[in-house]
């Protein structure tokens, strides 16, 4: 699957099940709770936090995956077309940044 059919997935989802996309700065926060959720399970399970118990029963995937679909979402009612964006930006990336991170000290 590629970002331009995720994207019709997820708008095919809203207009099924939803009644309606949230308004964008409604989804602006939930992708910033959901992210936050991420960064939750991340501190703990591989930072320095130790994990609580409730917290061990969470499934990175699913929370990262919820990140997507809120980020689909957002790109759906703005107009943005996520697939060309990425890989435009995946092309700029790979233009200014391939011999970078190869001289990069910090990284061998």
């Amino acid at each position: 699957m590629n970002l331009e059919n995720a994207q019709k997935i997820v708008d095919n989802w809203i207009k099924e099940h939803g009644v309606r996309y949230f308004n964008e700065l409604t989804n602006m926060a939930q992708l910033t709770e959901e992210v936050g959720e991420v960064a939750r399970i991340i501190a703990r399970r591989y930072g320095e936090q130790s994990e609580k118990e409730s917290d061990k029963e969470k499934d990175l995937g699913e929370e990262l995956a919820d990140v997507l679909f809120v980020v689909l979402c957002l790109a759906n009612q703005t107009g943005v077309d996520l697939q060309a964006a990425f890989d435009a930006r995946m092309e700029k990336k790979t233009r200014r940044d391939h011999d970078r991170h190869h001289s990069n000290e910090k990284l061998k």
